[in-house]
């Protein structure tokens, strides 16, 4: 009679998982403000393979003081970015926090996801950027 393996152990043997990949993808987020005009601040960060750029920002916070951010759970589109630095986007003055990527290649893109979905690849730089809308 075979012995079949417990559903998690199986799946830590998958190829690609994360089990069998244990490097940290490194990645940099700049900080900006296009209202302001304010000189930008490049943090350096990484997350585990397959880690989600708010883990990312959640480790970055926790050994940076000068990276702070505030977010919150929306129940249809997950965390929502709402301060930097203690700079928060205010409906009112239609300002909000812009997430961009810069690729490697240094094409420009505005992922369909936000930070609790978007997978961070070594060497992206994670822009955060104050703006209007």
């Amino acid at each position: 009679m075979a012995t079949l393996l417990p559903a998690a152990l199986l799946l830590l043997l998958l190829p690609g998982s994360p089990a069998q990949d244990s490097t940290e993808r490194s990645f940099s987020i700049v900080v900006s403000n296009s209202v302001t005009n304010a000189p930008s601040r490049t943090f350096k960060a990484s997350v585990p393979f397959r880690g989600i750029l708010l883990g990312g920002m959640r480790r970055l916070q926790d050994s940076d003081d000068g990276f702070r951010f505030e977010y919150k759970e929306d129940v249809n589109y997950g965390p929502f970015l709402e301060s930097v630095n203690e700079l928060a986007g205010c409906p009112d003055d239609r300002t909000y926090w812009e997430l961009l990527v810069k690729k490697p290649n240094s094409q420009v893109l505005r992922p369909d996801v936000g930070i609790g979905c978007y997978i961070p690849s070594a060497g992206d730089e994670i822009i955060l950027n104050f703006t209007k809308y």
